[in-house]
């Protein structure tokens, strides 16, 4: 470049006359309003469009802040400039200084998510991993902050620029929430709207003081690994029926599928059964007398029923409180459901005293397996 390119350059930047920005970008946050020496003619004009903010910066020191409108820039209406500069009395043209236009309207649709598990503590699962992801929204509330404490001397600072800050944030954030809300692990994804809010609330102060507001917050998911899925899903049926009602059906439904089953090997067994029947009707016949009294004797049991057994009840320990009673089948629930362990107190009719879970003969097949009597 010559001498008089470089001279006309510096002519047609240095008396610029309107301080204006048109944003044509849909992910810029701060552009640097760049002329020759950062020198701006005196009396030129200033326009702020709307979703503009206007930050006179000199020597690195935060000097004017403009909102929408336009404005003429001279002492009057430059006053921490003027106060800086010490222009008591007006100031030469051109000054110096650096003008930064700041975009303020709402950033929206921004993605978080966290990259690697959250561990939790749940009560009855133990150690558990989440992830979550979501969206939020963000604008810069105060613009001189955010460009004192964030952009500096860059001139042209971008959405993704921040974005990895702020995302890095929100999931330290976001971890602290959860782990402090102590929720049982299938109630986060059930509450993700509570929890959404709880969060913006946790984050907007960390947002603020770099001059950036936290507007929306969203979780969209709440994840776990699929086998922690399967076994809340089945702790909560189990939880929720009734064995007793449920070990009947499933009976009735055995019957009823071994009576259709002609050829199978229900049906054999039943035309077994019918077959015994018949042999004793014939041998009644071939031997009336004996056959009269065993009829008799039959007919006399047969009216007479033998006692039903009476199913063992099981009484247990829960929080220092006496639980149940309640048969063998829903006692092995409860373990499954980890709400009794190996070590709860258990009693039952015949027993002196109340012995852990793991002493009762019977009940020592929950922990895998019988244990062989000593040998002889």
């Amino acid at each position: 470049m010559g001498i008089f390119d470089k001279i006309k350059e510096k002519l047609s930047q240095e008396f610029i006359d309107i301080v204006e920005w048109l944003d044509y970008t849909d992910d810029t946050i701060a552009h640097r309003f760049e002329r020759y020496q950062n020198e701006i003619k005196n009396g030129a004009k200033l326009i702020v469009r709307e979703g503009q903010t206007a930050v006179f910066v000199n020597e690195g020191q935060l000097a004017d802040v403009f909102k929408p409108g336009t404005y003429d820039l001279t002492t009057q209406n430059l006053p921490i400039l003027s106060t800086l500069k010490g222009w008591k009395y007006g100031f030469n043209s051109p000054f110096k200084a650096e003008v930064y236009f700041v975009n303020t309207h709402l950033f929206t649709d921004e993605k978080w998510g966290t990259k690697n598990p959250i561990t939790l503590s749940d009560e009855r699962f133990g150690l558990v991993e989440i992830r979550a992801f979501g969206t939020y929204a963000f604008k810069i509330s105060d613009a001189g902050k955010f460009i004192v404490d964030i952009v500096g001397t860059d001139n042209n600072f971008t959405n993704f620029e921040i974005n990895e800050h702020l995302k890095s944030l929100i999931a330290t954030r976001f971890t602290d929430t959860v782990g402090e809300a102590n929720l049982p692990i299938e109630l986060y994804a059930a509450n993700t709207s509570e929890l959404s809010e709880t969060c913006q609330e946790v984050m907007q102060p960390e947002f603020l003081s770099v001059g950036i507001s936290l507007e929306k917050f969203y979780i969209e998911n709440v994840s776990m690994p699929e086998d922690l899925k399967k076994e809340i899903f089945e702790y909560s049926r189990i939880d929720k029926i009734d064995l007793d009602k449920l070990t009947k059906f499933k009976t009735a439904k055995a019957i009823e599928a071994a009576a259709a089953n002609e050829g199978g090997t229900a049906g054999a067994g039943m035309g077994m059964g019918m077959g015994f029947v018949l042999a004793q009707q014939m041998g009644g016949m071939m031997n009336p007398q004996m056959g009269g009294q065993q009829a008799t004797t039959q007919q006399q049991a047969a009216a007479v029923p033998p006692p039903m057994p009476q199913a063992v009840q099981y009484f247990y320990a829960s929080n220092g409180t006496q639980a149940g009673p309640v048969p063998f089948e829903q006692l092995r629930a409860l373990f499954a459901g980890r709400t009794i362990n190996r070590d709860t107190l258990i009693w039952k009719s015949g027993m002196e005293t109340w012995k852990p879970l793991n002493e009762v003969e019977e009940l020592k097949t929950f922990l895998g397996g019988n244990t062989p009597p000593p040998l002889p």
